[in-house]
């Protein structure tokens, strides 16, 4: 079974705990990772670019020319691709880029993340008031607030974790209330997924 030095405020090791095996020893699956990242990073995208087709663009209701004998290539309107002022042909339009990731998948993901993490050396589980990544949303905001300046810091929840978040930072600090939340959503526990609902109503 795994196991994690745990950490005072001060840095030192106040003693060790064993980790979830089927979270922190899960298969690292990278294609899996991969998929759910850029189908996080997929979501943020509006998708309101648009350009006008041959439709859009005003005029060209008219055949410039009769279609045979006079020498040239038929053309049937003067917003066509090819003629200056035309439409703009294949470019992009007003579309959705949501990919569709089911809950298994992202807690597939989460494991892999947080065993390499663990495999790496860059979880660190603290006891005291050094928190980054926290079971749920501070009472007052205090906590969020003392990170809220520091550029490369990101505060998240043990319930919302995801997988870019993990495989972005450089060194992940995790409380051990958090930790217990963290296993229990990786793991797919409904006690644990109910607990971090709750977490993120607050």
């Amino acid at each position: 079974m795994p196991t994690i030095d745990v950490l005072n405020a001060t840095g030192k090791k106040s003693g060790s705990r064993e980790l979830a095996v089927e979270v922190f020893e899960a298969p690292v699956n990278v294609p899996l990772m991969h998929q759910v990242v850029v189908a996080g990073m997929a979501r943020l995208r509006a998708g309101t670019h648009k350009v006008k087709t041959r439709g859009d663009v005003r005029g060209g209701g008219k055949k410039p020319w009769r279609q045979k004998g006079t020498g040239r290539a038929r053309q049937g309107s003067i917003r066509a691709p090819q003629w200056a002022g035309g439409g703009v042909a294949h470019g992009p339009v007003v579309r959705d880029h949501d990919q569709r990731i089911n809950k298994k998948m992202r807690r597939g993901a989460l494991r892999s993340a947080l065993t390499d993490a663990h495999a790496s050396g860059k979880l660190a589980v603290v006891e005291g008031r050094i928190l980054v990544v926290l079971a749920q949303p501070s009472e007052t905001g205090a906590v969020e607030k003392s990170f809220r300046n520091l550029v490369h810091v990101r505060v998240s929840y043990a319930g919302g974790l995801g997988t870019y978040d993990v495989l972005l930072a450089d060194r992940i600090v995790v409380t051990t209330e958090a930790l217990d939340v963290l296993e229990g959503v990786a793991a797919g526990s409904p006690a644990a997924a109910a607990e971090a609902e709750a977490g993120e109503r607050l």
